[in-house]
């Protein structure tokens, strides 16, 4: 329980807790927050060697791995093995969720994805390492296929080893081009901004909606702006209700930030053009099943895509389409 639902080891000492303890089985002793670390780590010792064993039966493992930064600007790296058990079944598992300080250069990423390949004994099984896009990943990767190929366990010569992150690519190639509809995206953030920030306002434009005789089960969805599929889903939300915007701009003298049009319509073919995306992006982003079968089909999807918006007879989604596509061929 402590473990599952991440409680703190001093919850065996707090009274009430015990008293439940206690009536539930008088002779129940929880012990100390140390008697419980020490269960734990005995306990993870324990799961960690069984997962070793398990290495022992397995001949190539698979890496992905990522940076985040908490709250507290702590940098943390998460490795995870992903390989076959004996059944020819999929399986993934953490082997590393570590503190990494700055400064977070290639060098030192690899340094740490070494150094847990070693502690598990599997520095001599890896096929492919997946990373996302950043310069210090590159390098990472340069230092660690230098490293395996010295000790002649690099599988094909390298030409596989750096598995780059399609999930990123695609939100590197989409972010850029949002850009080119930027006012649009603008007008409607600050819309349902405005909206969000009264109950009043909120109520005056659901009221709107019920006029219009909409469902009022569906809701405004503010987006992040770093999240191109937020971005989608904000976009799509605002469409559904487009009608009721020009009404409640005749209702609120101070409301400034009405979509004209032309705008509707850039974000009406910008979300058709997006939702290729946000599938392949749900598809890429499964922890087990996103296998080559699946894969590659959503990105013929978008190759598909991007080629016939590359003739569009619209400057704006022409523009757009291009670049992107420059991206698409160059990863």
């Amino acid at each position: 329980m402590i473990i599952v639902h991440e409680y703190s080891f001093r919850m065996v000492e707090h009274k009430l807790f015990n008293v439940l303890l206690k009536t539930l089985n008088p002779r129940f002793d929880s012990g100390s927050r140390v008697t419980i670390r020490n269960d734990c780590i005995k306990l993870f010792t324990s799961e960690k060697n069984k997962l070793k064993e398990m290495f022992n039966s397995v001949d190539k493992i698979c890496l992905t791995t990522d940076l985040c930064t908490s709250n507290q600007t702590i940098g943390y790296m998460c490795l995870t093995a992903h390989y076959m058990d004996m059944d020819w079944q999929l399986q993934k598992r953490i082997i590393s969720f570590c503190g990494l300080p700055p400064p977070h250069t290639g060098l030192a990423i690899a340094d740490a994805i070494l150094q847990c390949l070693i502690d598990w004994g599997i520095e001599n099984k890896v096929c492919t390492v997946t990373m996302d896009n950043a310069s210090t990943n590159d390098t990472a990767i340069r230092n660690l296929k230098d490293n395996f190929s010295l000790k002649g366990t690099l599988y094909f010569s390298g030409r596989i080893f750096h598995v780059r992150c399609c999930a990123h690519i695609l939100n590197l190639m989409v972010q850029d081009r949002l850009d080119e509809i930027r006012g649009v995206i603008e007008n409607v953030r600050e819309s349902l901004k405005y909206f969000k920030m009264s109950p009043a306002r909120l109520h005056k434009f659901t009221d709107i909606v019920r006029q219009l005789q909409l469902p009022t089960s569906r809701r405004l969805i503010l987006d992040v702006p770093t999240r191109w599929n937020s971005t989608y889903k904000m976009l799509e939300s605002a469409l559904f209700f487009k009608e009721v915007f020009p009404r409640y701009a005749e209702k609120d003298p101070n409301y400034r930030w009405l979509p004209s049009i032309d705008d509707w319509n850039k974000a009406q073919e910008v979300c058709k053009f997006l939702e290729v995306f946000s599938e392949a992006t749900l598809a890429f982003s499964g922890s087990e099943y996103p296998t080559s079968n699946l894969f590659l089909p959503e990105v013929w999807k978008i190759k598909q895509m991007l080629n016939e918006k590359s003739l569009d007879e619209r400057d704006f989604m022409r523009e757009m389409t291009y670049k992107m596509r420059e991206k698409f061929e160059k990863y």
